[in-house]
């Protein structure tokens, strides 16, 4: 079994973040390069910030440079390929559909990583699904939100 400490930050951010991207920038009628730009911007730009918190935070934690070193290569690579299995559902599919389909796609790895980290930690995946699908639909609501204030206002 995948230890979920080494993909959950990595997981969550580049599902999460690229769920935000995809219905914020639907709401605001962008289309899809638009999307795929913020997209790979995010899988590379944003990623590789949070990848360095990550190994500054590890170190002020004085944590073995070889766990540190590990745990910001999988932080990378998880959110890495994650970012870009949504790049795929936008560049192939056309407009609205590639959103409900990535939404729909961050919702099942999102209920997956949230029942993985539930069973390793011994408490009711129901519970963790719940609660984070819920936090999820917030930034999601609050993307589409300004979406289409960018919509009505700015373009």
């Amino acid at each position: 079994m995948i230890k979920p400490s080494r993909i959950s930050f990595g997981g969550t951010a580049g599902i999460v973040t690229s769920m935000a991207l995809i219905a914020g920038l639907d709401a605001a009628a962008t289309g899809r390069a638009s999307m795929v730009s913020a997209l790979l911007i995010a899988a590379f730009a944003d990623n590789l910030t949070d990848s360095l918190s990550v190994h500054m935070y590890q170190e002020s934690e004085r944590l073995e440079q070889k766990e540190a070193f590990i745990g910001t290569l999988s932080n990378f690579v998880t959110r890495l390929f994650l970012c870009l299995s949504f790049v795929l559902i936008v560049a192939l599919l056309p407009g609205h559909i590639a959103a409900v389909w990535g939404l729909t796609w961050g919702t099942s790895l999102l209920v997956i990583l949230s029942c993985m980290l539930a069973r390793y930690r011994g408490v009711s995946a129901m519970s963790e699904v719940t609660k984070h699908l819920a936090v999820t639909l917030a930034i999601i609501l609050v993307s589409q939100r300004i979406g289409h204030w960018i919509a009505a206002h700015v373009i």
